[in-house]
């Protein structure tokens, strides 16, 4: 089996796994702010939001990172020269920021001290879209 293919596809595997996540963790923080009075429903928020991000994104995250270092070793580490790679690597890295700050909202939210409304939640949800957009946009027609 081809060492490469293999490390692409975990590294895809992961890439889309932590992209569900970093989509659906503000959409239910939109709904738990909806609903943040209700103590039941707000304990069921709790407990979705937890278990996305530290048993589902999280793990991808760093499988991610993993393998796409992996396959940059396979390459070559020349590659991290190129502006394609470049541009990659900074959309990630702010995609990371983008994740390690849901994580500081669910904190806020585990200690009933949400700050935002709803409609914020709403906004930064369009965060990680744009940025798989460029990304994949950098990697597929890697401009100079």
């Amino acid at each position: 089996m081809n060492l490469y293919l293999l490390l692409k596809s975990l590294h895809l595997i992961s890439v889309i796994s932590w992209m569900a996540g970093l989509l659906y963790l503000p959409r239910i923080f939109v709904y738990h702010a909806e609903n943040n009075s209700e103590k039941k429903t707000s304990e069921v928020f709790k407990t979705m939001e937890r278990k996305l991000f530290f048993y589902i994104m999280t793990p991808a995250m760093i499988l991610s990172w993993l393998f796409g270092i992996f396959l940059i070793y396979s390459i070559g580490f020349q590659q991290i020269g190129q502006t394609w790679m470049i541009l990659k690597i900074v959309f990630v890295t702010i995609l990371t920021f983008y994740h390690f700050y849901l994580g500081k909202i669910l904190a806020r939210f585990k200690f009933d001290k949400n700050i935002h409304s709803h409609k914020f939640y709403r906004f930064i949800n369009e965060i990680p879209t744009l940025l798989l957009i460029f990304i994949v946009f950098v990697v597929v027609f890697k401009p100079l």
